[in-house]
């Protein structure tokens, strides 16, 4: 083997953020298509499909050459990123790890990738995946920003901006590289109060409610929640200034609520969102363009 080594990556399932490039797979290796390959990886995000990958892994066995499991879902604390290896051009991970204390009860994070933050080299990409970027130092944050001013895309942060951390400077900075899209976090009663003055501080530096480019997952379907009190966190989100989107709760073994998987479909898609904001306010000239709010893609840990 000369030079770089020629790695098969295969998923156990597509999401928008899986790589199309002709050596990466979502399933079994085709039987006349193959290219040359020196080894493959199985990378895993969800604990859900360990069961799959598995499976993928013996049939990957039969091509002759090494086969590597990893991802999220093995508990692998990640490395510095590699741009297009297992998530698509455009996608970029700047840090890892997350030093919220108390750590949120349903996040693997940091059990995985440490409560604590590790910057890593800057790479070029648009789409910033860091589980907590506002953690990092500001020398990492504004460096990070220097290499999304070069992009030819406006930045999204589907990653997550945690709402506690933010402020005017970061506000700045997000306005300055036109952001396109941002999201914090209403996971828990007590992530509240900051997103309110998150709202506030978004709103005063020149980020409006209007342009909807603040965005919010709301985690829904946990134990003991139920569709109400979900709908009143889902409809005081807007409320603070933020685009709501429903991030349904799954255990380890991926259970999933029909009647929950329903209502989260209300709340997901962009035109239900609106539609269930403004049910009867939609006019001409209203900013409701579904393309530049897009459908929020936050559950992606790449290996």
């Amino acid at each position: 083997m000369n030079g770089t080594p020629r790695i098969a990556r295969v998923f156990p399932r597509r999401t928008a953020a899986t790589p199309t490039d002709p050596l990466a797979f979502t399933g079994p290796p085709p039987l006349l298509t193959l290219p040359e390959i020196d080894e493959v990886h199985i990378s895993t995000v969800y604990t859900y499909d360990i069961q799959m990958a598995e499976w993928l892994a013996l049939q990957w066995e039969a091509v002759g050459v090494p086969v590597k499991m990893g991802g999220p879902a093995f508990g692998d604390p990640g490395g510095d990123f590699v741009p297009g290896r297992y998530l698509r051009p455009g996608f970029v991970i700047t840090s890892r790890g997350c030093p919220k204390r108390p750590p949120c009860w349903f996040c693997s994070v940091p059990r995985r990738e440490g409560n604590m933050i590790r910057e890593l080299p800057i790479r070029d990409g648009h789409n910033v995946l860091d589980s907590n970027l506002l953690a990092c130092s500001e020398e990492h944050i504004r460096a990070v920003f220097d290499m999304l001013k070069r992009q030819p895309e406006r930045p999204l942060f589907t990653g997550g901006l945690e709402a506690a951390r933010l402020r005017d400077w970061h506000v700045g900075l997000l306005r300055e590289v036109k952001t396109r899209r941002l999201y914090c976090a209403y996971d828990t009663p007590d992530d509240l109060e900051p997103l309110a003055a998150a709202g506030k501080l978004l709103r005063r530096g020149g980020i409006p409610k209007a342009s909807h480019r603040a965005a919010c997952y709301v985690l829904i379907g946990y134990p003991d929640d139920t569709m109400t009190a979900a709908e009143k966190r889902l409809r005081i989100t807007w409320k603070l200034g933020f685009v709501p989107f429903a991030m349904l709760y799954r255990d380890d073994a991926g259970t999933v609520n029909r009647e929950w998987l329903r209502f989260q479909s209300e709340w997901v898609r962009p035109q239900n969102v609106l539609r269930q904001l403004q049910p009867a306010r939609t006019t001409k000239g209203q900013n409701l363009d579904q393309n530049k709010l897009g459908t929020p893609r936050s559950t992606w840990l790449p290996m």
